[in-house]
């Protein structure tokens, strides 16, 4: 069993450096997710388009960290940073570019989705950025998507979603984004029209930092994978406080996919065993999460009673303070195209 994270070997010093640094304050990340991973210079085209203009000149203080391809699900994840007054037309930008390359009428791939541009979550990554200005950028975003992408849709969750505020799994539910073939003249959009077969749905919105973190267990058993994804959920009695969670065959085995929701409280609320919670604030409000060795264990414990092993267990991208670290690393040394340098910083 391993655990998987481009960024885990670090060089303590050089983390406390970044989280040291005051070159990049209020700054925000998006974990941007598009429906395409099986032509890799289609996605980096979409970061890039993050990164520079369209006469191609960089945009000062933005840069993409990661870009997270499974082939599997056909989906990517495109990690942009930058401060909360420039993301909008960064990540405008990348979905313009998205929307252009990615038809959703030829979509193939096991991971739920409705939109070629599928979400667009914005998340604080220090005490410098409050809530409102996040909700607001968030609906800056999904408005201005619908805009300059004629026939995009969008629907609101999080913060941005005012004044109810519910999270991204109950919109989801609510849109038909877990059905297999999502009825999208049934959906009515926050913004934009009706939903559109070529673009689908976008989900928009902002909350506190969620990591993905995703346990592969050596089995084709999907009905396993349902029974340990159902056990250790967040609604289910027992389960892992903010863990949202699916189980999609991957690769010839099953895969446990954790979104893991920062949530409010100290650490020491949820702990249960010696393990810590990593955890900051926003807005002076304390929030945790879970930390990815606690959710392997609970998932090895559990297949383990089955006679079935962990395969390993990989973050999409970065925990909260990992972002932040290195964001502020790679804006203080102009990198924009980060996830092409990660490995020279290893020790």
């Amino acid at each position: 069993m391993h655990v998987e994270n481009e960024m885990a070997s670090l060089c303590p010093d050089i983390l406390r450096i970044m989280a040291s640094s005051s070159l990049s304050r209020r700054l925000v990340a998006c974990l941007l997710n598009v429906s395409e991973a099986r032509r890799k210079d289609l996605v980096e085209t979409v970061a890039k388009a993050a990164l520079y203009n369209t006469e191609g000149v960089r945009r000062e203080g933005t840069t993409v960290l990661n870009i997270f391809n499974d082939r599997d699900y056909n989906r990517s994840v495109i990690t942009i940073v930058s401060g909360i007054d420039s993301i909008r037309e960064s990540v405008l930008s990348a979905c313009e570019r998205a929307c252009g390359l990615i038809d959703m009428r030829a979509h193939i791939g096991v991971h739920p989705c409705m939109g070629a541009v599928d979400l667009i979550p914005i998340y604080p990554l220090g005490e410098e950025v409050g809530v409102e200005e996040c909700a607001k950028e968030a609906r800056a975003v999904a408005q201005g998507l619908t805009e300059r992408v004629q026939g995009t849709s969008a629907f609101l969750f999080g913060w941005a979603d005012s004044p109810l505020q519910r999270g991204l799994a109950q919109r989801r539910k609510e849109m038909g984004w877990f059905k297999k073939t999502p009825d999208l003249q049934a959906i009515r959009a926050d913004m934009g029209p009706r939903p559109q077969r070529q673009f689908g749905l976008t989900g928009v919105g902002s909350s506190p930092y969620v990591m993905n973190c995703n346990v592969t267990i050596d089995t084709q058993d999907i009905a396993m994978g349902h029974g340990i994804a159902t056990a250790i959920r967040e609604s289910t009695p027992g389960g892992v406080p903010g863990v949202q969670v699916l189980a999609l065959p991957h690769e010839g085995a099953v895969e446990i996919a954790c979104n893991v929701e920062s949530v409010k409280g100290s650490p020491t609320v949820y702990m249960t065993t010696s393990e810590p919670w990593p955890s900051f604030s926003i807005d002076g409000q304390p929030y945790c999460h879970a930390p990815a060795s606690l959710i392997t264990a609970r998932v090895a414990e559990l297949a383990g009673k089955q006679g079935v092993g962990v395969k390993g267990t990989a973050l999409v991208g970065f925990t909260p303070h990992e972002c932040r670290g290195l964001a502020e690393l790679a804006i203080s040394q102009g990198i924009a195209e980060f996830w092409k340098d990660q490995r020279r910083i290893r020790m």
